[in-house]
């Protein structure tokens, strides 16, 4: 566990035993750096988690207080994942498609939608940053790198990269139609048809429609909830399949939310050298994080270059521009290649209109105000989870990015609740989705990006009646 963890539960079993009550204010982040001889990034950290768990409130230049009625929320899901380890061809794009159509519609509640509420976003900036972009373009910049990508923007997220501490030089980078085409091109350069793949147990769904769409076997591994990947079964499966990629999300998991410790990330990076086995790292959500800081990925360990990087700013800044890319490694010429005899090139102005925006400062301002508010959105969604689901239901309780993974009693069936929800105009996404063998039949997904409104409030309502029947 670690230190803000160890902090954070501290804390909330003072509050629920009483010893702080509701209204009482904590000590400050100064007060406890003094007293527990921790930095005031791990007390900062312990306190957002605190506030996403519904047990304390952040007043303006006042310091957090015990909410006025602390919401004591479901526990988590406990244990890892149990796939069989076989190794097995994947048919999941039928299932998927049925069930991502429930979502695409605006008329619905979007609890299974893979997107946070595009309001979230600072559009009209965007929208300025393009304008002036077009303008001002150079009509050899649309052919100038055309299949790595603009060059002012490869550098600035090179500059990204460097504020971790991570070197990637621009020239690794390629810039991808959104990080769907990054990982794409990735598992394209180093698998063919036949190969097997490992993927986490549960998996986001489009790793399996890919796998599937190139002819590759799927070879699930057990994952945690709340620490990722189990090396050891990653080990064994290694020894018994010979796979030719890992396939894995190690930074707040789609679907569980799961972070793999840094020290895991490590490991995973130096167990995958040794079998010279390619790691896709997919590292989405990484901007999201709730604490000081965020997670650094798997690629910060890589010195092989073994490790392709993909990202995108579609799910923290820019829903629609599809400007992602792929931290290559030693594949980038191969990855470069296959842009090229595919789809070429990257939109320009929409790569220039990013590139202006993070040139000018407010990025960064953006994002605190978007985590600040998925972490108070995560806490009113898992208490009203708590409040209407029935019980013994377990929700997961991310660091990052928007998902909680809800795991229902016994006996209750995921896919029959998604259908009679879609009757209800409620879309959830239901376990087998993320599955090859679909299994996780009475686990969901549930999207907390979007505001938690009247509307949200009584269809968590109404789910949880569906899902008491």
């Amino acid at each position: 566990m670690k230190r803000y963890e160890a902090l954070a539960d501290d804390l909330a079993r003072s509050i629920q035993s009483g010893v702080f009550r509701p209204g009482d204010r904590l000590p400050s982040v100064r007060q406890t750096t003094t007293a527990r001889r921790l930095s005031p990034s791990t007390v900062f950290q312990a306190y957002y988690l605190l506030e996403a768990r519904g047990l304390i409130e952040s007043r303006a230049r006042s310091g957090y207080y015990v909410t006025a009625r602390p919401r004591f929320l479901p526990p988590e899901p406990e244990s890892a994942s149990r796939p069989d380890g076989d190794s097995r061809e994947v048919d999941v794009s039928d299932l998927v498609f049925d069930v991502l159509q429930s979502a695409m519609q605006r008329d619905r509640v979007p609890f299974g939608s893979a997107f946070p509420s595009p309001l979230l976003f600072p559009m009209a900036r965007l929208g300025r940053a393009t304008a002036a972009a077009a303008q001002d373009l150079d009509p050899w910049s649309t052919v100038d790198d055309l299949t790595p990508g603009l060059s002012e923007l490869r550098r600035q997220i090179s500059l990204r990269y460097l504020i971790d501490g991570i070197d990637v030089p621009a020239d690794e980078i390629v810039i991808t139609n959104g990080a769907l085409e990054a990982l794409n091109l990735s598992i394209a350069a180093v698998t063919r048809p036949g190969d097997a793949v490992l993927v986490e147990s549960p998996c986001f769904y489009a790793v399996l429609q890919s796998l599937e769409r190139n002819g590759l076997r799927a070879i699930e591994v057990p994952t945690h909830p709340r620490d990722g990947v189990d090396l050891d079964a990653l080990a064994q499966a290694i020894a018994r399949h010979s796979p030719r990629a890992c396939w894995l999300m190690p930074t707040f998991h789609n679907p569980l939310g799961a972070t793999m410790p840094d020290e895991a990330k490590r490991d995973l990076v130096a167990l995958l050298d040794r079998h010279e086995i390619a790691l896709i790292e997919d590292d989405v959500y990484a901007e999201l994080h709730y604490g000081a800081k965020r997670a650094l990925p798997a690629k910060a360990h890589d010195r092989a270059g073994g490790v392709m990087h993909c990202s995108s700013f579609s799910k923290c800044l820019a829903p629609g521009y599809r400007i992602g890319w792929v931290a290559a490694g030693r594949f980038r010429e191969t990855i470069a290649r296959n842009k090229l005899t595919t789809t070429l090139n990257t939109n320009v102005p929409a790569q220039w209109a990013i590139s202006r925006y993070l040139q000018g400062g407010g990025y960064d301002r953006h994002l605190r105000r978007l985590r600040a508010t998925l972490v108070g959105q995560q806490a009113q969604y898992i208490a009203a989870v708590a409040a209407c689901f029935p019980e013994g239901t377990r929700v997961t309780r991310a660091s990052g990015g928007y998902f909680a993974w809800i795991e229902l009693p016994e006996g209750r069936d995921a896919l029959a609740l998604h259908r009679r929800a879609v009757r209800e105009g409620i879309s959830i996404a239901p376990g087998p989705i993320f599955s090859a063998s679909r299994g996780f039949g009475r686990c969901l997904r549930l999207n907390y990006g979007h505001p938690f409104d009247a509307r949200a409030e009584k269809a968590l309502r109404t789910l949880g009646e569906l899902a008491t029947v």
